[in-house]
């Protein structure tokens, strides 16, 4: 019985050591702050007691104006950096560069000699093959003929619901013309690759012209061929008629035409039942 009260007694001796501990800790570490932290006061500095930075001063009165005053950045804060252009062709430039006025200067000179375009000359061309209006083959070269525009063999002419083939009517008309016989054309002397355009003539005939006065060709603005091709086009040729080829439109023969045998010979024939 009497360990049991001791016990119980320790505890509670135990509990009571605890708290005074604690109590006697929180007021120290009260009185250290109330020691450590002072009250002061915020003291604004009278305007006329500002000195003078070259500028002539500033009195009471002149410090309540609306005039704008520049301020300093915070420390810390870096000062506002100017704008960089960020174009394209100025963007891999150095500042002082992009900032200074060009200057036109004299161009450098070339590296190497610039490279002669061959000189044309006369050339007579063998075996053409007409592939559209105005644009011949020979062998693995082709020519376009100076002065008209380039057609296309697929081209449809005429209204709709009388539509006709005139790119491929062109094309045949321009073969029969060249009929095989060799041009004589104004091409580079040493030949070319692709297509080439050049002024040709056949027995001192333009086959450029021959296609513009026939209305087998368009011509671009300001060509000496514009006439012929204005021409063409007010009398319905080529291009700007009807098909060719349609003899629909044949006008038939006149009702009161008479055979050969029937013609009138002034003589009256003698009547067979008398």
């Amino acid at each position: 019985m009497k360990r049991h009260l001791l016990t119980i007694g320790g505890g509670f001796a135990g509990i009571a050591l605890t708290a005074a501990v604690l109590v006697t800790g929180a007021s120290i570490i009260e009185g250290r702050q109330s020691t450590e932290t002072r009250d002061f006061s915020l003291e604004t500095p009278d305007m006329a007691d500002v000195p003078d930075l070259g500028g002539g001063g500033m009195n009471a009165a002149e410090a309540g104006t609306d005039e704008t005053v520049p301020i300093n950045p915070a420390p810390g804060i870096a000062e506002p950096q100017a704008v960089r252009d960020i174009a394209p062709e100025t963007f891999a430039l150095p500042r002082d560069v992009t900032a200074q006025p060009l200057e036109r200067i004299e161009p450098r000179t070339p590296l190497s000699q610039p490279v002669a375009r061959p000189e044309p000359v006369p050339s007579v061309l063998r075996h053409p093959i007409a592939l559209s209006a105005g644009l011949i083959q020979f062998g693995d070269r082709m020519l376009q003929l100076d002065g008209i525009e380039p057609e296309k063999p697929d081209r449809i002419c005429g209204e709709p619901g009388k539509t006709w083939a005139c790119g491929v009517v062109a094309k045949t008309a321009f073969r029969n013309f060249l009929r095989a016989r060799a041009l004589l054309c104004i091409v580079p002397k040493n030949g070319w690759q692709g297509t080439l355009t050049a002024t040709c003539s056949i027995n001192d005939t333009d086959p450029a012209a021959w296609l513009a006065e026939n209305g087998w060709a368009n011509v671009p603005a300001g060509s000496p061929l514009a006439g012929k091709a204005a021409s063409a086009r007010q009398s319905r040729l080529g291009f700007f008629g009807d098909d060719p080829r349609d003899v629909s439109t044949t006008p038939p023969p006149p009702d009161d035409m008479q055979l050969p045998g029937d013609a009138d010979t002034g003589i009256d024939m003698p009547d067979q039942a008398l």
